[in-house]
């Protein structure tokens, strides 16, 4: 027999949201994919190889590869106590099967969470988080990553990621590797080949545009969830707070270190006011998740 959902607060608007974003992706892709058949006639066994393998390889090894470079170290028990017991806690909660619990070592305070379903799922916490929070602070932290873990929402943000990959791969075989071969200007297919970069920056531009709106609304469904669940959605905001401004006194070579990988933090890292990682932020604003969890407890106190 199935397994009953878990307890967390379901969300219609991401539920949707998410089927939307994967079907503008597989639309996109069926669209791209075609291009490079027809651009490339004599090379579509290699094309359909280097497609599915990618695919395969996105959606099986991604989480692993990237909790091994956020540097994810599991840890048991007895290593962990206090953050073993803060998830057993949320599990209970939320009635839903135990993660795999680990621990990165870094002064960057955040946490993230991994894992195609519930049963390959992997919640860690960095010791710069662990350091700063206060227990009921680390708990609400805690339940906003099993809440993308209890949605399925981080499966789906790795598969709809997979295009922008594939367009990059793609464009750089199409330019430097054996497909860049000379055609009549007259030829139709030598076109497409030549249109080919173009196309995959479209392509990589849309499904960048397409997932980063999910991301912040995902954020958002997060914090609603895991403050519904804990009840305290004040303990929510002061680690917002706490973390947010924790960041400015992190060194620059860390947060650049870190900020690859900002679309499945707690909170994204920028290495300066101006990167360009904050115009297309994976998170709402701060401002927005505070106001969203004071009308929250608001609501809890009537």
């Amino acid at each position: 027999m199935p397994r009953a959902r878990s307890r967390y607060a379901p969300d219609r608007g991401l539920t949707g949201r998410m089927v939307t974003t994967m079907f503008l992706i597989g639309l996109l892709y069926v669209v791209f994919v075609g291009v490079l058949l027809a651009a490339l006639r004599g090379s579509w066994p290699i094309i359909l190889i280097i497609t599915g393998g990618l695919f395969i390889a996105q959606f099986w090894f991604s989480d692993r590869i990237a909790a091994y470079g956020m540097g994810a170290r599991e840890v048991t028990p007895e290593q962990a106590p206090e953050l073993h017991g803060t998830i057993d806690r949320i599990c209970a909660l939320a009635d839903m099967p135990k993660p795999k619990v680990a621990i990165a070592e870094s002064d960057v305070p955040n946490a993230f969470a991994t894992g195609r379903s519930e049963k390959t799922a992997l919640v860690c916490a960095t010791t710069g988080l662990l350091r700063r929070l206060e227990p009921e602070e680390l708990e609400g932290v805690l339940a906003h990553e099993m809440s993308h873990v209890a949605h399925r929402d981080v499966a789906v943000m790795t598969i709809a990621s997979f295009l922008g990959v594939l367009a990059g791969v793609i464009t750089r075989i199409a330019l430097w590797g054996g497909f860049a071969r000379s055609r009549p200007g007259n030829d139709p297919a030598g076109i497409l080949l030549l249109l080919i970069p173009v196309i995959s920056a479209v392509v990589y531009a849309i499904s960048f545009l397409l997932t980063r709106l999910l991301s912040r609304y995902r954020e958002l469904s997060a914090d609603r969830a895991a403050a519904l669940l804990t009840g305290r959605p004040s303990a929510l905001a002061s680690a917002l707070t706490k973390v947010s401004g924790q960041m400015a006194r992190i060194p620059t070579e860390d947060l650049r270190k870190a900020e690859p990988y900002n679309a499945f933090y707690f909170m994204p890292a920028f290495s300066s006011k101006e990167s360009l990682g904050r115009l297309f932020s994976s998170h709402p604003t701060l401002e927005q998740r505070l106001d969203q969890l004071s009308r929250i407890s608001a609501d809890l106190s009537r």
